[in-house]
């Protein structure tokens, strides 16, 4: 059975136990795709340390993923989708906890869809 993952980023591990030449195949996905697609079952991989970033995605776009107390071990098979929201423009957090709302309107989000053929 396909799974479909919520993450901000991929990382090359997640591909790890996939055959040798697997296509992967990248869609970019508008907010409400995402949002619609969240809805369903999907099982998120955010990392509770970037709270700031999900309260940002949830201000800006009303997409609500939930995070887990620990992040899964994503290991992608045929079948499996991720998307992953990648964002530009947010400070790092340093000496606070959240971003403004002058902050997260001049960011960029990006959504992709990455589907394992």
């Amino acid at each position: 059975m396909s799974k479909t993952y919520f993450g901000f980023a991929l990382a090359d591990s997640m591909f790890a136990n996939l055959p040798n030449g697997t296509a992967i195949r990248r869609f970019v996905r508008t907010p409400e795709f995402v949002r619609e697609l969240v809805g369903q079952d999907i099982e998120s991989c955010l990392n509770p340390s970037h709270a700031a970033t999900i309260v940002a995605m949830r201000e800006r776009f009303g997409i609500n993923v939930s995070i887990p107390t620990v992040p899964p071990r994503v290991e992608l098979q045929p079948g499996d989708s991720m998307v992953v929201m990648g964002v530009r423009g947010l400070p790092r957090l340093t000496d606070r906890h959240e971003y403004s709302a002058e902050e997260i309107s001049s960011a960029t989000f990006a959504f992709s869809l990455y589907e394992v053929e």
